[in-house]
């Protein structure tokens, strides 16, 4: 039997921290629900104390999703914790995530707190969250650069005030994986009231490290992952919600955890995202990306038709991808791959036809990236008959 990793999206929290993204309430309740559909554990809503449409959304959001755990973030402000608890009062399953900094940089150069003072902050606000509702999050943010007696002794206070989930970010994408699997181990062994709790990780990829950070962190037992769709968010973006459901599903039997997310609803639901956040998923970006299961190389296209796992570990069915494994056609491509082009045209090419329409292929792909399909028929057709 494998643990479950409970998915923890906040694509319309973090997500929606992109520069130039703006989701309206609308935009919110369809993306929730799609996330509900797929059977996503907590969806992150938004801020509620961050402007009046903002407690609105998160507001609508609570009451319309009943599939999912509805959060609302707050800072260790009494308002916040109080505009979080009075967002998602209507939710199936309401959620408060309260965050304070943890970092000595932090501390110091932004919140202007000492440890004492951090450490009674975060009890007094939990508490306080913990009464208005009764599941709780902590987050102890930028934790992988704090100091870690103190970070320990923080995560303490946060789960002996009512802290159900404890949640340890990589805020500026700063960890290296086996560092974050080093840290989770470490809170683990030096604080057993975490035996009771649900660990979490949220990681930023200011470093391209926010994937892997978040496997290594389940390795190293956590049980809550944090992710955002396309993997958009603040700065370089948030650790990808496609990626970590995939890496898990791919490897759930040598990671011993699975998810329970329906993953045929991930293309769709990138493509959602992608259309109201006004960011465009980039090409070659992992699962979702046009070019994820596309292949260009005669090598590869002679594999994947031969047999498709040869050069894919993922089923492009497993996604809901609506065209799939897909042969493109350019100056690298093989007399395989142009074959079967024809074929799905309509060409049947063999032999010496076969030989003179790809002969003729590869000198126009010489000199022109794109071949359409209107030409590949073209250049089959102009293919001399070997029976005449």
């Amino acid at each position: 039997m494998s643990d479950r990793v409970t998915v923890f999206d906040t694509t319309l929290r973090d997500g929606e921290q992109t520069a130039g993204v703006l989701f309206t309430e609308r935009d919110k309740l369809d993306i929730a629900e799609r996330l509900a559909a797929m059977r996503v554990d907590v969806i992150e809503a938004g801020f509620p104390a961050a402007s009046p449409s903002e407690f609105r959304s998160v507001h609508a959001v609570a009451k319309q999703v009943r599939n999912a755990s509805i959060c609302g973030l707050a800072r260790c402000v009494p308002r916040d914790v109080d505009a979080a608890a009075e967002a998602v009062a209507g939710a199936a399953r309401p959620r408060i995530h309260v965050f304070v900094n943890a970092s000595e940089v932090q501390l110091a150069h932004q919140l202007h707190r000492d440890h004492d003072d951090v450490l009674e902050l975060a009890s007094s606000m939990i508490a306080r969250a913990h009464r208005a509702v009764g599941d709780v999050e902590f987050s102890a943010m930028d934790a992988t650069r704090a100091d870690r007696p103190f970070l320990a002794s923080l995560v303490r206070a946060a789960v002996l005030a009512g802290a159900r989930t404890i949640n340890i970010p990589d805020t500026v994408g700063y960890a290296l994986p086996h560092q974050v699997a080093d840290l989770f181990l470490y809170l683990r062994a030096q604080v057993p009231e975490l035996e009771g709790a649900v660990l979490s990780f949220h990681g930023q990829d200011d470093l391209g490290m926010a994937s892997a950070n978040a496997i290594a962190a389940v390795t190293a037992g956590a049980r809550q992952v944090e992710l955002c769709v396309n993997g958009i968010g603040e700065r370089a973006g948030n650790t990808s919600f496609e990626e970590v459901v995939m890496a898990i599903h791919v490897h759930s039997d040598t990671l011993g955890v699975h998810t329970d997310v329906e993953t045929t609803g991930i293309y769709a639901l990138s493509q959602l995202v992608e259309a109201r956040s006004g960011i465009p998923v980039t090409p070659n970006k992992a699962i979702v990306g046009r070019n994820a299961f596309r292949h260009a190389s005669g090598i590869h296209q002679d594999g994947v038709l031969k047999h498709r796992l040869n050069f894919e570990c993922i089923d492009p069915a497993l996604i809901g991808h609506p065209v799939g494994t897909e042969i493109v056609l350019g100056k690298l491509s093989g007399n395989a791959g142009f074959a079967s082009k024809a074929r799905a045209l309509g060409y049947d090419l063999r032999g010496a036809q076969l030989a003179a329409a790809f002969a003729e292929f590869q000198a126009l792909a010489d000199h022109q990236r794109d071949i359409s399909d209107d030409e590949v028929r073209a250049i089959c057709a102009r293919a001399p008959d070997e029976r005449q």
